[in-house]
């Protein structure tokens, strides 16, 4: 066992870990929140089940991977309404009318 006088470390000079500031114009590109809003879009437009599927996992992925609170959390909840509002067209929406006969 080594001596405490054979240490070379400093103990007055240790700090605890900062990390740096980020402003949050700065930070990365959130590519599953914008691919989120894609397929909500697309999914609410085009009527299509899977595009508004994977709105709403891309949603869940941007939620957990989420860095800056106030501006991902717009995001998110955009893209999960429009997730949400394909659906609920999709599924429960008006389906195709019947031609009347003449």
């Amino acid at each position: 066992m080594a001596s405490q006088s054979n240490d070379p470390r400093l103990p007055s000079a240790a700090r605890p870990y900062k990390p740096p500031l980020v402003h949050p114009q700065d930070l990365p590109v959130d590519y599953s929140g914008f691919i989120a809003v894609m397929f909500g879009v697309f999914g609410a437009m085009f009527r299509y089940k899977i595009f508004s599927w994977f709105a709403i996992i891309f949603c869940a992925q941007s939620l957990a991977n989420m860095r800056n609170m106030e501006n991902d959390l717009k995001q998110i909840s955009m893209a999960m309404m429009f997730g949400i509002m394909g659906l609920m067209t999709n599924y429960m929406g008006v389906g195709p009318r019947p031609s009347p006969k003449s």
